[in-house]
């Protein structure tokens, strides 16, 4: 970062300053950790009841220091400190599942404030009554991708609908998408012809998303049937710029996983939106029970849940694989 000209590339010298945030962030965690327990070897010598008595109060805190330091170190993947994609798509149940579709968007949003994560919505789309049709989200910070990544699948709702009239019991169903966002440095070889490019009226959130101009881009690239669309600048050339970016990194990623064979580890298992491929249930009726069907973490607060409090759930899933 000392190095004459630094910031004559803006987006390199963005990259480069979010890496040593995260060196910073680790060093100083271990440090902080290997001082406390340090001072409390130093205590326990002493033999002293009192102080002994005093730094026991601290035991919690310790332990939590270290499970996270635990929990750090296994962010060890080769694309885990990328920044990434969360894409949210309703599946098998109308504008229940649109409705679903909201709900987790809410929680990630209110998970990505709470743990200092900047975001942008690139894509939004309402769905026709209710809810969301889709929508993708620009994720910045400490690891996102690494942290993330178990997100991708089928999430489960069971509910008393607030659509039906006779107050039935529904299931539905909404997949998570996370894709880790690969530099314009990948080679990926994209034909002209081999692409579908659409503009279309922006249809954001509300308020000053949305855009007045034909200038929201979807791009089709037809030998994978990979979709992906931007609307999130008024320009239209731009919204092609961050589209193209964001096909590249879905290509390479599909490109990485035929080479490597690793599906798994790179982008999830790709699975059907409905009943029986689902990676987490959350069960509001007739008890309230969120459970993930990986590392079989489960609680009954599922207001917390949904309020973005799922950091506990993604310890458990990463601590399992």
């Amino acid at each position: 970062m000392n190095t004459p000209n630094f910031w004559d590339d803006v987006d390199n010298a963005n990259k480069v300053n979010q890496e040593l945030i995260n060196l910073k962030k680790s060093v100083s965690s271990y440090n902080k950790l290997n001082n406390n327990i340090s001072l409390i070897k130093e205590v326990l010598d002493t033999n002293d009841e009192e102080l002994i008595s005093e730094i026991t109060n601290e035991l919690d805190e310790l332990t939590k220091e270290i499970n996270d330091l635990e929990l750090s170190s296994l962010l060890n993947g080769k694309y885990d400190s990328l920044n990434c994609f969360l894409e949210i798509h309703p599946g098998a149940g109308g504008t229940e599942a649109c409705d679903w579709a909201s709900m987790l968007y809410r929680m990630y949003t209110r998970f990505l404030d709470s743990n200092d994560y900047k975001y942008e919505v690139i894509d939004f789309e309402n769905g026709e009554e209710a809810g969301i049709k889709s929508v993708t989200i620009l994720i910045k910070g400490f690891y996102p991708y690494g942290y993330l990544k178990g997100e991708t699948g089928v999430h489960r709702l069971v509910r008393i609908s607030p659509f039906d009239s006779n107050a039935r019991r529904h299931t539905s169903f909404a997949s998570v998408m996370v894709t880790p966002e690969f530099d314009n440095s990948i080679d990926i070889d994209i034909k002209d012809s081999d692409l579908k490019i659409d503009v279309y009226h922006s249809s954001g959130a509300g308020g000053q998303s949305v855009n007045t101009s034909n200038s929201a881009v979807r791009i089709t690239h037809i030998p994978t049937k990979t979709v992906v669309t931007c609307q999130i600048e008024r320009s239209q050339l731009k919204n092609k710029e961050v589209a193209m970016k964001m096909l590249k990194s879905k290509l390479y990623q599909l490109e990485l996983s035929k080479q490597e064979e690793q599906l798994s580890s790179v982008k999830g298992d790709t699975m059907d939106i409905n009943f029986g491929s689902q990676i987490r249930n959350y069960v509001l009726e007739p008890y309230r029970l969120v459970k993930d069907l990986r590392s079989n973490y489960e609680t009954s607060n599922t207001d917390k849940v949904l309020d973005g409090d799922i950091m506990p759930i993604i310890e458990s899933v990463l601590k399992n694989k």
